[in-house]
Order: structure tokens, then C-alpha cells, then sequence
């Protein structure tokens, strides 16, 4: 095992980045996903328009990890253009930059750690915090971690978590919360004006999907088994990285939808380490080849939705059913 210290060093190398391919690789998911709105507000047949809208989604989800290197400092350092075309495209994502930077960064520095405030990630308690808690808090933290709350992440968690309360709790600080929200309420108009199942096909089903998708995403990357936990002053950042932070297994056609999201425990190690770069990364650090994985299968899905609680006896994440065996 490499030390912490030299593992950080090695992975310098990898967060150089290529900016023709950096640009490349926006223009053409830009191209791709422009292309497939003309598909489905064309007279196809609706089964064809669906399936665009379908990988519309899917490309949506594309573009929300570009933004988010870009946010990470990963893509386009430095660039006015494209600074401006990221942050368009994170405030029609529902992603405005002050509320993902400040909560995002706040999960990169505590990742997996307890007893520090749920910014930027799902909540989580102990067995004994969760007996303890009042009803109202026990239902308000089954909720947030409930799949339900993650299919229609489009609502709760982009629309509400990263828009509206960001913006209602400080507006002077989160202006852009409602500048985003504005800015995708007139892309849905304008697309809708003329046609309703434009409207449906081309925003709602495309963006619906997307959001499930990258709700569900940071979920599994976080909570899966076998993940470590770890209290205040027993936390490290390497070891929560290659710990607490997951290696979801896709084909390639998963892995270009997703811009390698999947390789989290290296992006979480260095996350200036461009998207496209992170397989390379993981190939040549030996110590990034063991990490705790998941899939998309539908078992491993399960699997990880299933975790609620955190037991620090049995050091692993439990389901609901575990309380009653506590009690």
C-alpha cells in the first residue's frame, strides 16, 4: 500500500487536462442532445419520439457530470466561454452554482463522515440517534432516504433541494436558486407553446428521467455495502474516498452516459482529475484496483436501497428491520 501522502501525489498526473478533448466532448453531447430534441418534436412516430426522449434523459445526465467537473475545476479551467456555457447549462439542469458549489464542496470535505449536517448529501443516523429522534424527524429522514424521494428527484431533490430552499433560506446568497427556476419554467413554456406532448417528450419525461437517474446515482455512490463510516475524529479524506466512496460497474455505453461517474472512489481521491481520465487513473494506481462496487443490475440496486441505518457495533449500513432486532 502506497501512503496517503504519495497515492495524493501519483494522482496528479491524471488532473491534467486536454482541453481540445475537454471541448470536444461538450460539443459533441450539446450536438447529440440538440439532435435528439429535433427527433422528438418532429412527425416520427411517438414510439420513435419516446425512445429519443428516453436517451434524451439519458444525455441529460451527460451533461449535468460535464457541469460538474467543470464546477470541480476539472474541464475548462480558466475558459470565459466556457464558464458561460457550463453555468447556462447548470441553471437549466436545476443546478444553479452558488447552491451546488457550497453544497457539493461541503460533501467532498465530509464524505461518509457522522455527525456532521446532510449539505450536499442523503442524511444519515445510527440505530441508537434514530431511536432516539423525535417521530417527526424519524419521518422527515425516512422519507429523504426513500427510493420514492429519488424517482422523483426531479422535484424533491433538484426543483426543491437545489433551487427553491436554497433560495428561501438566503436569497441574497442563492439569487440564482430562483434565476434557475425561472430559466427551465421558460424553456418548458417555449417548448410546450405549440405542442403538449413536446412538452412531454422533450422536458418533462427527458428531465424526469435524468434527475431519477442522478438522484439515485450520488445515493449508490455513498450507500452500499460494505461502505465505511467513520465519527469526526477517526475521519481522513484518502481513506473516505477509497472507502465510503463506490466503483459502480457499467458497459461502456453506461459509462459515456454517465462521464464515468462510476469511478467515484477516484474522482472523490482527486477530483481535478478530468472525467475522461479517471479509467486511466484507476488502471495504473494499484491501490485505486479494490474498492467497494455495486452495479446497475437490479440486485445490486436493492441492495443499496435497502441501507438505512448506520450500526457502529457491526461497522455496516442496516436495513429498517435491524431496529427491530435492536430493540
Amino acid at each position: 500500500m502506497t501512503s496517503h501522502k504519495e497515492l495524493l501525489i501519483a494522482t496528479r498526473q491524471f488532473a491534467q487536462e486536454r482541453v481540445w478533448l475537454s471541448w470536444w466532448h461538450i460539443a459533441s453531447t450539446l450536438g447529440i442532445a440538440l439532435a435528439l430534441v429535433a427527433i422528438v418534436c418532429s412527425e416520427l412516430h411517438l414510439a420513435g419520439r419516446f425512445l429519443a426522449s428516453t436517451v434524451l434523459g439519458l444525455v441529460f445526465v451527460r451533461l449535468f457530470v460535464l457541469y460538474h467537473d467543470f464546477q470541480h475545476g476539472a474541464i475548462l479551467r480558466g475558459s470565459r466561454v466556457g464558464k458561460l456555457l457550463m453555468e447556462t447549462v447548470g441553471l437549466i439542469l436545476l443546478t444553479p452554482p452558488s447552491s451546488w458549489n457550497r453544497s457539493h464542496n461541503h460533501h467532498h470535505s465530509h464524505n461518509s463522515k457522522l455527525s456532521t449536517p446532510d449539505i450536499g448529501t442523503y442524511p444519515l443516523m445510527t440505530v441508537d440517534e434514530f431511536q432516539r429522534a423525535s417521530r417527526w424527524r424519524q419521518v422527515m429522514y425516512a422519507i429523504q432516504r426513500h427510493p420514492l424521494t429519488m424517482a422523483l428527484g426531479y422535484l424533491t431533490v433538484f426543483l426543491y433541494g437545489m433551487c427553491i430552499r436554497p433560495f428561501i433560506a438566503n436569497p441574497r446568497r442563492h439569487w440564482d436558486g430562483a434565476l434557475s427556476v425561472a430559466c427551465h419554467a421558460a424553456l418548458l413554456v417555449w417548448v410546450g407553446c405549440d405542442e403538449v406532448d413536446d412538452l412531454l417528450l422533450a422536458t418533462l419525461l427527458p428531465f424526469g428521467l435524468a434527475s431519477a437517474v442522478g438522484a439515485y446515482l450520488f445515493y449508490a455512490q455513498h450507500n452500499f455495502p460494505g461502505v465505511q463510516i467513520n465519527p469526526v475524529h477517526a475521519w481522513d479524506y484518502t481513506t473516505a474516498a477509497l472507502d465510503s466512496s463506490s466503483y459502480i460497474t457499467m458497459g461502456p455505453l453506461m459509462n459515456w452516459f454517465t462521464a464515468n461517474i462510476g469511478y467515484h472512489h477516484v474522482h472523490h481521491l482527486n477530483a481535478r482529475i478530468p472525467f475522461y481520465r479517471l479509467p486511466e487513473a484507476m488502471q495504473a494506481l494499484p491501490d485505486l484496483q479494490m474498492p467497494g462496487t455495486s452495479s446497475l443490475q437490479a440486485s445490486d440496486i436493492q441492495a443499496c436501497l435497502r441501507l438505512k441505518l448506520w450500526d457502529p457495533d457491526s461497522q455496516q449500513l442496516v436495513p429498517w428491520s435491524h431496529l427491530r432486532k435492536a430493540a
